[in-house]
């Protein structure tokens, strides 16, 4: 079974269920199967099949869906790129991942015309704004996504995809050096997502709202391809915000939200007045960084509703771990296995570490990459004997609660001490005008490294001195920041983490 072969399935027994809504407009699974089959159809006529990429870049819409599903029907792997990416940035991984055509939406050609001469694109499939088209260089090689889906054929038979057949190439973030593309085979995707539907109990009655990206895996997973697995329907919301996501649930009984920290922050802090909006709520997930333990308390009692934390990674397609809904949820904590997936805590040996005690944490299952595209020798260094090293830091309770304690490589060394930047984080997220929090660490002469926090205040008279005593009284000496930099807002990606390598830039320009 794979993504596409699941959606014919439920297009079949339930065809005039909700897929998806968008701006108003409802989509059957019936209209949406159509019309994946229409474009797989149309792309096997021009050309494209296995061993093909074709790019998805576009902001959450039903272009993004179609297009994902569609491609995958026609066995061609897609790889999403986020299209608020630089040309620079952008041209690269359509360069390193050998794309030979791009979903995309006309407001975007501009870019693509800086780049199509180093490219070997042959068709651009572009979706209409409604704005008024521009004269494009690229008009040879751009055909119009709604024309192709019109022309495409419903008889159209799908080629025999296997389990092991790349699916999607996923390009991680490049914290360090250039971007790596993931491969994700059909296998992977949909494990995954019909392991994360069951463990969460997504079901035809869910209503899932999508506000994260859809490019990133963390929505890709548990915000479309679960719901879907299940029958459920997907309520779009093209860009985080606020209001947007308070009119979502409450307009369509929203059951389900996913979303990032800083998205359940910004929902709390603006949401004095809405207390009532997530009634129909059965829960809120968070994950793509660690969701501190203040915030979580503070919305959970906001807004009456559960927020279950869980932990992925794109190279695990991505969900390895949640709070299980069966048995309390434990705050700090990324919950216990989900099915079918394994995951320990080991030393720099390989070996596993007791309970309690902090190591790398590692993964196995069948939702684990097939490797690094053209990158033999990264994949052999991150799997190892069938088990994906994630780079993250974590320990394991006596109860089979696994707790993220900070990315490896964030782990600060003072005076040959351990700091954990959560654990300085967690201190200055309990203070009542702090919103938000960075720590990093940064060379020190006498120590080898300091703590240094950002934060954002929603106190203007607040000052280092005194954040520096509410520190005090829960963090050692070493622990404790060294400095204490305030800021209106802390740079963030389009998916809301925290990006703490351009406060390591900040940091030296001053």
């Amino acid at each position: 079974m794979n993504l596409s072969e699941q959606l014919t399935r439920t297009a079949e027994s339930d065809p005039l269920k909700e897929a998806y809504i968008f701006q108003e407009e409802s989509v059957s699974y019936r209209e949406f199967n159509a019309s994946v089959t229409k474009f797989a159809s149309k792309l096997t006529n021009l050309g494209y099949g296995k061993g093909d990429h074709i790019a998805l870049v576009s902001g959450n819409s039903p272009l993004f869906m179609i297009g994902l599903y569609g491609s995958l029907r026609a066995g061609v792997t897609v790889i999403p790129i986020n299209p608020t990416y630089t040309i620079e940035e952008m041209g690269y991984i359509l360069k390193n991942g050998d794309v030979k055509g791009i979903i995309t939406m006309d407001l975007l050609m501009e870019k693509f015309e800086h780049m199509d001469s180093d490219l070997s694109i042959q068709d651009y499939f572009v979706g209409h704004t409604g704005g008024t088209a521009e004269e494009s260089k690229l008009n040879r090689k751009m055909k119009s996504f709604t024309k192709a889906i019109e022309e495409g054929d419903l008889n159209y038979e799908p080629p025999q995809l296997e389990q092991d057949d790349v699916a999607v190439i996923l390009y991680t973030s490049g914290t360090t050096g250039k971007p790596k593309g993931a491969m994700l085979t059909h296998k992977n995707l949909y494990s995954n997502a019909a392991d994360v539907a069951d463990y969460l109990e997504i079901s035809a009655d869910d209503r899932v709202i999508a506000t994260l990206p859809m490019f990133h895996v963390f929505c890709l997973t548990v915000a479309l391809n679960a719901p879907i697995v299940n029958g459920g329907t997907v309520l779009i919301v093209p860009k985080f915000s606020p209001p947007e996501v308070f009119q979502a649930a409450e307009q369509h009984k929203a059951t389900v939200f996913a979303g990032v920290p800083t998205m359940y922050n910004y929902l709390l802090q603006t949401g004095e007045d809405k207390v009532h909006t997530f009634e129909n709520m059965r829960i809120c997930i968070s994950g793509g960084s660690s969701l501190p333990v203040a915030l979580l308390n503070d919305f959970e009692k906001h807004f009456n509703v559960r927020v279950s934390e869980g932990y992925g990674l794109s190279e695990a397609s991505p969900v390895t771990t949640f709070n299980p809904l069966d048995r309390p949820r434990k705050p700090g904590s990324i919950g216990t296995n989900i099915k079918n997936v394994e995951n320990k805590v080991v030393d720099e040996l390989g070996e596993e570490v007791p309970n309690g005690e902090v190591g790398e944490l590692i993964v196995r299952g069948p939702n684990v990459m097939k490797g690094y595209y053209k990158l033999p020798e990264e994949t052999a260094v991150t799997i190892r004997d069938g088990w994906l090293y994630t780079g993250d830091m974590a320990r394991r309770d006596d109860e089979g609660y696994f707790y993220i304690v900070d990315r490896k490589k964030d782990m600060i060394l003072v005076g040959g001490y351990n700091v954990y930047p959560r654990e300085v984080e967690e201190v200055l997220y309990n203070h009542p005008d702090i919103t938000e929090v960075a720590v990093i660490g940064a060379p020190d002469p006498q120590s080898g490294e300091s703590v240094i926090s950002f934060v954002v205040s929603s106190n203007p008279a607040l000052q280092e001195q005194e954040l520096k005593e509410y520190c005090k009284g829960s963090l050692t000496k070493y622990k404790q920041p060294s400095r204490i930099h305030f800021m209106e807002e802390l740079p963030k990606n389009t998916t809301g983490k925290i990006l703490r390598k351009s406060l390591r830039e900040k940091l030296a320009q001053r």
